[in-house]
């Protein structure tokens, strides 16, 4: 586990409203992101991410949801069905966790109690990242966890 600033990224992403118990009504829309980003000769440069916004854990409470792809570039005068952006610096407490995503929440735990160990504030945005995504064996599954600081 770490604290570390992520540097400026472009994405291509899709945003929605959601809440924990609808998460995987969105899987279809990952693929059509990266279509997206194919479609417009764009280069991929990193693994799939799925940011969340004004998180708090609740099952119950919405959240907004983008599912982004990493890009070379911003495409200026885009008018599709997905949205562009360069993201500003994001300060966050990290964790690389490998095996399946059921166990994600244990990992969002241990961050908490690291974040409140050491007297840092949650700004309530998270990342995941799916560095491997295995649907076949999730034990394969390696995904950085990025919880935000302000």
């Amino acid at each position: 586990m770490q604290v570390k600033e992520v540097k400026p990224i472009n994405f291509v992403y899709y945003r929605t409203e959601a809440t924990l118990s609808n998460l995987v009504d969105f899987l279809p829309k990952a693929k059509e992101v990266y279509r997206e980003a194919v479609t417009h000769n764009l280069h991929i440069t990193g693994p799939l991410h799925w940011h969340y916004y004004g998180f708090s854990g609740d099952t119950n409470k919405s959240f907004f949801l983008e599912i982004a792809l990493p890009v070379s570039d911003v495409l200026p005068g885009y008018d599709g069905q997905f949205h562009f952006k360069r993201t500003q610096p994001f300060k966050c407490v990290s964790l690389i966790h490998e095996g399946g995503w059921d166990e994600l929440p244990s990992m969002y735990n241990k961050i908490m109690q690291f974040i409140s160990k050491h007297k840092l504030e949650s700004s309530a945005n998270n990342r995941e990242i799916y560095i491997n995504a295995d649907f076949y064996n999730p034990d394969a599954n390696v995904t950085e966890v990025q919880v935000g600081l302000l």
